[in-house]
């Protein structure tokens, strides 16, 4: 007896449990695809290093910004350097820009960010940046804990606490302190800490950067000022900052100045908004520029001064100012030759039109 030879199923056609499976699979990929394009995208950090004759260091401190997580940029500004930091910052995987000159650590911060900005892709939520320092080396990658307190929303300005978070001593961050004391009623530790985490709207607030040494105070009381966050974060980073016994007074004097300009320019911009504020507020109808404009329909006035204003319908008080007014003067008192030629005028018209009448009897 012959067997049956069923005809053979279509290509990619499965019976039983195993078609329902692969469909149930096909439906949780497409959900899953589905959820991940509805949800927000992730903010991406940018590592903007500034370095200025940093050969020695720049290669590990790129390497240690690499492997920060979040961070899919690093940007090394190369602000006039006069040996080979550029070559090796592009061989350890940056980005690379180069000033002609040494143009100091703001205006390397200000270009950094504006190729930071062309650099992100549309659509896509805007890049914080994490400002470093060419010279901190495989310490880098200590500043990673400021990466989430600025993707997750905790603070607009995440500033490094470096040398387990010790207190900055000196004139020029006592200055800066008690500045950023004044504006907001916190007492920073650190005040002049150069590793920083913040947004681009912060960045923004803060432009254009204070020059020299005030770049910091300055960004800090910027931020403050655009009514954002600023927090201190504890970071594991042991590389030290120039100690006070190394600097010489004219640069202790140098980095003093820079941060008293620009707490007194961040003051008078302050002052001078404070003023303004008042002054349109001071002005008529409540500060706006608009002045406002009669009714055309004299039912519409409602206001006393309106009624009174529109046409057609004169209110008493028009209708008096529109009349002669009569005013009562004083007769000064004759004097005898006035009195004399009054008389005399008086006595003429009576002649005058005594001879009138007189001719008007006589036809011839």
């Amino acid at each position: 007896m012959e067997d049956s030879v069923e005809p053979d199923a279509p290509r990619g056609a499965v019976d039983g449990p195993t078609s329902s499976a692969a469909a149930m699979r096909r439906r949780r990929s497409s959900g899953a695809q589905a959820r991940a394009a509805d949800a927000p995208a992730e903010t991406q950090v940018a590592a903007l290093i500034l370095a200025h004759d940093q050969a020695r260091r720049i290669a590990a401190t790129v390497r240690a910004a690499r492997a920060i997580p979040g961070v899919d940029l690093v940007l090394v500004v190369d602000d006039g350097s006069t040996d080979n930091t550029q070559d090796l910052a592009r061989k350890a995987g940056a980005v690379v820009v180069r000033h002609s000159h040494h143009r100091g650590r703001a205006e390397a911060a200000e270009t950094g960010a504006s190729v930071i900005a062309m650099r992100d892709e549309p659509g896509a939520p805007p890049r914080a940046i994490l400002l470093l320092d060419g010279a901190l080396g495989n310490y880098a990658i200590g500043a990673a804990q400021l990466v989430p307190a600025v993707t997750e929303s905790v603070a607009d300005l995440a500033i490094a606490l470096t040398v387990g978070g010790k207190t900055a001593e000196g004139l020029s961050s006592a200055a800066a302190r008690k500045a950023i004391e004044r504006a907001s009623h916190w007492v920073p530790r650190q005040p002049l800490s150069r590793i920083r985490c913040m947004t681009r709207e912060a960045l923004e607030a803060a432009m254009p950067l204070a020059r020299g040494d005030g770049l910091e105070v300055g960004m800090t009381l910027d931020v403050l000022h655009a009514g954002l966050l600023v927090s201190e974060v504890e970071c594991e980073i042991r590389h030290k900052p120039i100690r006070k016994a190394k600097r010489t007074p004219t640069q202790r004097l140098k980095r003093l100045r820079d941060v008293q300009l620009a707490i007194g320019a961040r003051r008078a911009r302050a002052m001078v908004s404070t003023t303004t504020g008042a002054v349109v507020n001071a002005l008529p109808f409540g500060g706006s520029t608009e002045i406002p404009t009669r009714s055309a329909d004299p039912a519409e006035a409602t206001t006393p001064a309106a009624k009174a204003e529109a046409p057609g319908e004169p209110t008493p008080a028009s209708a008096d100012k529109s009349a002669p007014k009569k005013t009562a003067t004083k007769r000064k008192p004759a004097t005898p030759k006035a009195a004399g030629t009054a008389k005399a005028a008086g006595a003429k018209k009576p002649a005058a039109t005594k001879k009138k009448s007189a001719s008007a009897k006589d036809p011839t």
